[in-house]
């Protein structure tokens, strides 16, 4: 007889705990990955600095909870839109300061992995997981234009610079700010120049290029110059 009430006790209580498992599926739906959730350690070595940049998206609808704790523990992001009349924020780009002490950055924005969590405004949840290293990339040198240089002509313009080992590739920035001007575009780890047509370029302006080297992971070291077209 006791045999039988502990038969019907262990089946009651694993009956229970079963249906508790699927009610609490139910209403805790497992979170989708962020569709973009990238974090890089970036310097501009001309100017000596360095910042560290998270890019997150999530997927049609918008965020209005963000979180970032960083591999200490430490909440380095905690955003909210109260209101979801606001249809909240579908992505994010968040930088740090730009600070020339590299070691106290590093030691802001430790390396390891960063978690990032967020809610839509319809309620689904994104979690993922981002890893922040802070090996930067040897920077290239300029072949041509050289830094500064001037009469640069217009035709057969042909920007050039020195290949750097172990990189993924290179970024590459032009712009004039009066003719509005403002070229961006990621080039392979293969090739080290990039061409204009003829006369894209107008005569007598001073440009702005910088080329930086990225890595596997997406760090990225910039180096940035000036040339000057002939009349």
């Amino acid at each position: 007889m006791k045999k039988q009430i502990l038969l019907v006790t262990l089946v009651t209580i694993s009956l229970v705990c079963s249906g508790l498992a699927q009610m609490t599926a139910k209403e805790l739906p497992l979170a989708e990955p962020f569709a973009v959730a990238n974090i890089r350690f970036e310097q501009n070595a001309t100017d000596g600095d360095v910042e560290v940049v998270f890019e997150i998206k999530g997927g049609d609808d918008g965020l209005n909870k963000l979180t970032v704790v960083a591999p200490d523990n430490r909440i380095v992001a905690d955003i909210t839109a109260p209101d979801n009349s606001t249809m909240g924020i579908r992505q994010f780009r968040l930088e740090s300061p730009e600070p020339k002490n590299v070691e106290a950055l590093k030691a802001a924005y430790p390396a390891g992995a960063y978690k990032l969590s967020g809610e839509t405004t319809k309620g689904l949840k994104y979690y993922s997981e981002a890893t922040l290293n802070h090996e930067l990339p040897a920077t290239v040198s300029f072949l041509y234009p050289k830094p500064e240089e001037e009469d640069v002509s217009t035709e057969n313009f042909k920007i050039t610079w020195s290949p750097v080992k172990n990189v993924a590739s290179y970024i590459l920035e032009l712009s004039q700010d009066e003719l509005g001007v403002n070229i961006l575009v990621q080039i392979p780890a293969s090739s080290n120049s990039f061409s204009l047509p003829d006369n894209f370029l107008k005569a007598g302006m001073e440009y702005t290029f910088s080329i930086g080297t990225v890595t596997e992971g997406d760090n990225r070291s910039f180096v940035e110059t000036t040339f000057t077209t002939g009349e």
